[in-house]
């Protein structure tokens, strides 16, 4: 019985283990998409500026 519980322990934290590394993961990813439209924006809004500047 002691060995089942341990097998059920070690199962238990490898599980929560790789949830809390899909998490993190998650979350990064997020936050590079988020960073990444950020700078999608602004690269053109400063080709927008660039045309705007070469048409004066």
């Amino acid at each position: 019985m002691a060995s089942l519980m341990l097998v059920a322990a070690v199962m238990v934290s490898l599980a929560s283990g790789v949830l809390v590394a899909y998490g993190v993961c998650y979350g990064m990813f997020q936050v590079f998409r988020i960073h990444s439209l950020s700078v999608k924006a602004a690269r053109e809004r400063a080709t927008v500026q660039t045309a705007v500047l070469a048409e004066q």
